[in-house]
């Protein structure tokens, strides 16, 4: 008989509800009970795609002597670390402080008033992997309540006032442009020019740090990180980590060499490394950053998004019981798939009879384009050069094959939550992947030229629908929430659901300028201020009328995914430069003094920080265009705006006359001679309005 956690709406909890453990969601009914029958509580917090917590699950969780003694000396508290991230945020500190390290599952021992008191990850249901048995932590940690009840005491007082102390944070001086060439420069002397990346193994993708380059270069005007960029962008997309055959990135990789990813495909990666990719391809031209980017959203569009425009959060790592089953081959398959094409694939891809991963292949290209059409002669044009779209059109048919005899493999589950703030970061993406996509062919790789307006069509309905689902199911009644399933939706919300979708909207509004969206944004701005502002800067994680943890939460270190912190410091600097309105950039600028000392320190925990605070050093432009709609110059304005990688514009545009909802920007903008008009305006200074896209151009200049 299923266990209370039938009727989540977290498929991670879900996945427990036939545990024999007598499961209780976090909420006041556990809590209680807790009290009343002075038991410790036992919190287990981890999510769907989680290959550990799905060993843990079957192996400990399943055991029906485990479970008995669970529910006869503990209250059994399950938690999904995407819906509650302050719960996570607050517990995996204790784990931290009490091991030294920490991960998923978090398995934390706590007292009635929520102090934790003995922590760790995953426990196996006998001593294995240099670990202990988790009946015997269970009997131990039970007779130490019993009988020990003070030392507990005395521990769980000590822990809870070090994350006291922890979760305080200090205002300093803003960071100057001199820090912030300083922090790039110490960026690429720690970077990993052997592999790739940064830190050893296991290796995550660091979008945020690589679009902090990115940005840096092009306020700078400097081209001395553009190898690192590259090369860390090629080695992230050759394969492994990133999915030749279906698109998108694993979560990160178990090697230094990007190989053998751990397989869960997470949305909040994806949206992240879509836009590092975007923009490395607006600087470099490089068809294949812009081919990597197609092919994650054509995978997020197939595989990832509800029927109604939500994005879901999650592909497991496992299928079938087994780690990656889903996504490896064999020699024989793909000889057997392939046909006539397999030398040239083997060629490609170093495919061998031994595999390199347990028997199998993971997918990782061994010969580039170049190095590939040489080894075959056929693919000399008469001229002697080597025929690279031939070999693009060759792979891309053999990944096309290998995708078709996948899909009729089992595949792994799918986390088909929708979660706010992971939605707000794609649909960022994809509402600027589909303004770009709106220019001109010229520039586009040869086979995507005709495709052109057919990618901004679908990549403009992804993002209004995903925009459009938002605001209506996860905003019920006007109030937004974390997270949906099935019609069901979570009561809380917290800081990076609103700065996310804040940010989303804003992406979307810059690529169809309908007012709806930036009214939106603005209602959820002023919003977000009411509820998470703290007096001594930045903002709290929860809500000012959320429930009583054992602190009330303000994480500003970024981690896979950007903080609420820094995400709300974008919106505001965005917001304010829309509006005029300079309280939203006082409230920005107050957030980015307490990030001083910790960036200068460890500047790759503070990435997305610094992409906010590269503007506030800088001088961003605002630009407010006026026409009639349709008309051929102000859709060429419109154009020249989108088409180059400008990290310091905000845009506004409408026809005229201006409508009452329009950003402030556009306000008492007029049409110069009856012509589509453009204002561009720098550091508090507006330069000469113009008709002339020639001197648009250059005014728009960094």
């Amino acid at each position: 008989m299923p266990n209370r956690l039938i009727n989540s709406t977290s498929p991670y909890l879900i996945q427990h509800a036939n545990n024999p453990v007598d499961w209780y969601s976090w909420g006041e009914e556990a809590l209680s009970k807790a009290k009343k029958e002075d038991k410790p509580i036992f919190m287990s917090i981890g999510y769907s795609a989680c290959h550990w917590c799905h060993r843990m699950r079957e192996e400990t969780f399943e055991d029906e002597e485990i479970a008995k003694y669970m529910n006869e000396h503990f209250i059994n508290i399950k938690v999904d670390r995407e819906e509650r991230p302050d719960i996570d945020g607050i517990y995996m500190q204790a784990t931290v402080a009490m091991t030294g390290s920490g991960g998923w599952p978090m398995s934390v021992f706590l007292t009635p008033d929520l102090k934790p008191f003995y922590a760790g990850t995953y426990f196996p249901p006998t001593r294995r992997y240099n670990m202990p048995a988790f009946m015997d932590v269970l009997t131990g940690l039970s007779n130490a309540w019993q009988n020990e009840r003070d030392e507990i005491i005395n521990t769980s007082d000590k822990v809870a006032n070090h994350i006291q102390l922890t979760n305080q944070t200090q205002n300093d001086e803003l960071l100057t442009k001199e820090h912030l060439i300083a922090i790039a420069n110490a960026m690429r002397d720690a970077y990993d020019w052997g592999y790739g990346g940064w830190g050893d193994a296991p290796k995550f993708p660091q979008a945020m740090a690589l679009e902090f380059l990115l940005h840096h270069s092009a306020m700078n005007h400097t081209h001395e990180f553009d190898n690192l960029i590259t090369h860390c962008l090629n080695a992230m997309a050759r394969g492994g980590l990133y999915d030749v055959v279906g698109g998108g990135f694993s979560r990160y990789s178990t090697d230094n060499n990007w190989r053998v990813p751990h397989f869960e495909k997470m949305l909040y990666d994806n949206a992240l490394l879509v836009r590092a990719y975007l923009h490395g391809w607006q600087v470099t031209k490089n068809p294949f950053y812009k081919k990597i980017v197609q092919e994650t959203l054509d995978f997020i569009s197939r595989e990832l998004t509800h029927p109604d425009g939500g994005f879901y959060s999650a592909l497991d790592a496992d299928s079938e019981g087994e780690e990656g089953k889903f996504y490896v081959w064999t020699q024989t398959e793909i000889k057997n798939i392939l046909g006539n094409d397999y030398d040239f694939f083997e060629a490609a891809y170093g495919v061998t009879a031994l595999g390199n991963w347990e028997g199998k292949t993971v997918l990782q290209r061994a010969l580039d384009d170049s190095s590939l059409a040489a080894r075959f002669p056929g693919l000399t044009t008469r001229t002697g050069k080597l025929d690279l779209q031939t070999v693009t059109a060759k792979l891309t048919d053999s990944h096309s094959k290998l995708l078709s005899a996948r899909d009729s493999r089992i595949r792994p589950n799918t986390d088909d939550k929708v979660l706010t703030a992971w939605n707000g970061l794609m649909l960022a993406a994809v509402a600027e992947v589909a303004r770009v996509f709106n220019m001109e062919s010229n520039g586009l790789p040869f086979d995507l030229q005709e495709q052109a307006p057919a990618l901004h069509n679908q990549y403009y309905n992804l993002a209004a629908r995903n925009a459009e689902f938002l605001l209506s199911s996860l905003r019920p009644n006007g109030k937004l929430c974390r997270a949906w399933r099935d019609g069901k939706t979570t009561k809380e919300v917290f800081l990076e659901d609103y700065a996310a979708l804040i940010l989303g909207l804003l992406e979307l509004y810059q690529t169809d300028f309908d007012n709806k969206w930036f009214a939106a944004a603005k209602e959820l701005t002023d919003e977000m201020i009411e509820k998470f502002s703290d007096a001594n800067g930045g903002f709290f994680d929860t809500t000012n009328d959320g429930e009583n943890l054992l602190i009330r939460p303000k994480d500003i270190q970024d981690n896979a995914t950007p903080s609420g912190n820094a995400l709300a410091c974008e919106a505001l600097i965005k917001m304010a430069e829309y509006t005029g309105n300079g309280k939203y950039r006082e409230l920005a600028e107050k957030s980015l003094t307490l990030i001083t000392s910790y960036v200068l320190r460890y500047p790759l925990g503070f990435a997305k920080w610094l992409s906010a605070m590269q503007n506030v050093a800088g001088n961003m432009k605002q630009v407010a265009v006026i026409g009639e709609a349709g008309e051929e110059k102000f859709e060429e304005m419109k154009k020249i705006i989108q088409s180059s990688y400008r990290p310091n514009i905000i845009t506004a545009a409408a026809p005229y006359p201006i409508k009452e909802n329009s950003p402030a920007l556009l306000n008492d903008r007029i049409m110069i001679q009856n012509q589509a008009t453009a204002y561009v305006c720098e550091g508090f200074v507006c330069k000469q309005p113009t008709n002339d896209v020639n001197i648009l151009q250059e005014q728009l200049k960094i």
